[in-house]
């Protein structure tokens, strides 16, 4: 549901060529690993394997009740770490340490390469998870698997589309874009006519950035676990370069904002109308719900329509978040740690509850194929049926992404690029010439040989 946070994983990559990969059974670390106590939630069954769990879900108390209660050979163990960052450098410090993780860890797909680089985490395709992967489309699957070797299983995702202000639009006389062309078009009609700004480019998502560099045809990274030395860098090509340049100018004119998202100041102007659109993902009105919008005065005047098009012949769907459940090397029971992988959040009154609060967009099938989902009338966006209508067609159409194993350093490079434009210091195809030289010579300093 969430976008990745910074988090800071020093000196983890360093040693590429001496990496190995991760492995089934019992390993040293975890070999006479004492049975977890410090659970959150109620044991129903003292007698069953014991996994313990990290995750940061607001519902994840009522969903791993659900599965103790339908489970008698293995039982969660509950507690947080923190969310996203936090709970991430608490991670890589037991993998340093190889002592202190988790059996099984909530993990957001764009950090899990970063993980498995280390072999920090279990293959989970000998331990069934290929039995579960009809329940995810392609895409999803792509996104946490490396070849054969599948290393999570997915959660949730932020299929990616145009939330806008019904008011502002009826009030100008337009309607939603189809084309980033008529984006621009209308983001120019509004700004003269003394409007709102018509969207935010904010540095501070650099994972929307780069999907929106992805939906233009941009590849920035081409990797292989299997060959864990070689990395392709491609992020001076003319798709990124015409995407940073087209938001940049925007942000020049003044007919998008410059906020970073996600704050006070961002969202004071959601709820005042000061954006007509919000680029975003699936779990975007869950996060706006929970952060008061859509409620008096604004109430009603949310709607969401398709991601704007390049090309509307050749429509290209883009994901922005989601996570996964992975099982740690320092499992001590594997089988059982997998178990729960594939059988957390996967039952279906868990997925009910996550979608019906808007805490997730779940990317299982049995969900997003079920009449209550499909024709689910979202409140936030008065009734409009936006599961059918947008983000089921956009996840379905989402092929996944190849992430890099430094994503941390590549979001904090592209954030401060971002930055650089919006204070007008440079244009965005020096952005994207600048970032490639530096996220070159940084993944030649931590031993990877880049082409």
């Amino acid at each position: 549901m969430r976008i990745s946070q910074l988090m800071t994983i020093a000196g983890t990559l360093s040693l590429v060529a001496g990496l190995a990969a991760c492995g089934g059974g019992k390993d040293n670390a975890s070999a006479d690993r004492p049975k977890p106590t410090n659970c959150t939630n109620k044991i129903v069954h003292e007698d069953a394997a014991r996994v313990s769990v990290w995750a940061w879900y607001p519902n994840m108390a009522k969903v791993v009740d659900n599965f103790n209660n339908a489970h008698t050979d293995v039982q969660v163990c509950w507690t947080v770490a923190g969310q996203g960052a936090p709970e991430y450098a608490k991670f890589q410090t037991a993998i340093s340490a190889k002592k202190g993780a988790p059996d099984v860890v909530m993990l957001e797909a764009d950090q899990l390469v970063g993980f498995e680089i280390q072999g920090a985490l279990v293959d989970l395709s000998q331990y069934g998870a290929n039995d579960v992967k009809a329940n995810f489309s392609a895409g999803a699957w792509k996104d946490v698997s490396q070849g054969g070797a599948v290393y999570a299983i997915p959660i949730d995702g932020g299929p990616m589309a145009m939330i806008y202000r019904t008011d502002v639009f009826k009030k100008y006389g337009i309607t939603p874009p189809k084309t980033w062309a008529e984006y621009a078009a209308d983001a120019a009609k509004v700004h003269a006519a003394g409007g709102p700004a018509f969207g935010d480019f904010g540095s501070n998502v650099p994972a929307a950035t780069t999907a929106l560099m992805i939906q233009k045809g941009a590849n920035p990274f081409v990797y292989d676990l299997q060959d864990k030395q070689n990395i392709t860098v491609k992020l001076d090509d003319q798709a990124t370069k015409d995407v940073l340049s087209y938001w940049g100018d925007l942000a020049t004119k003044k007919e998008v904002g410059t906020v970073d998202q996600f704050t006070t100041d961002y969202i004071a102007g959601v709820v005042n109308g000061k954006y007509a659109t919000y680029i975003s993902a699936a779990w975007a009105p869950g996060y706006l719900t929970g952060a008061g919008v859509g409620k008096g005065a604004e109430k009603g005047k949310f709607a969401v329509a398709p991601l704007p098009q390049w090309d509307p012949a050749n429509p290209v769907s883009v994901n922005w978040g989601g996570s996964t459940f992975a099982v740690t090397n320092q499992a001590a029971d594997k089988k059982a740690a997998a178990e729960v992988a594939k059988g957390l959040y996967a039952d279906e009154p868990s997925l009910t509850d996550g979608w019906q609060t808007q805490t997730i967009f779940p990317l299982n099938q049995n969900v997003l194929k079920s009449d209550a989902f499909v024709n689910a009338k979202v409140d936030f966006f008065s009734g409009q049926t936006a599961n059918k209508d947008i983000y089921i067609p956009a996840e379905n159409a989402y092929k996944g992404f190849t992430y890099s194993p430094f994503t941390v350093y590549y979001y904090a490079q592209l954030q401060a690029q971002i930055a650089k434009i919006n204070q007008g210091k440079t244009t965005g195809a020096q952005a994207a010439t600048d970032l490639q030289q530096i996220i070159v010579k940084y993944a030649q300093s931590q031993g990877f040989k880049v082409s």
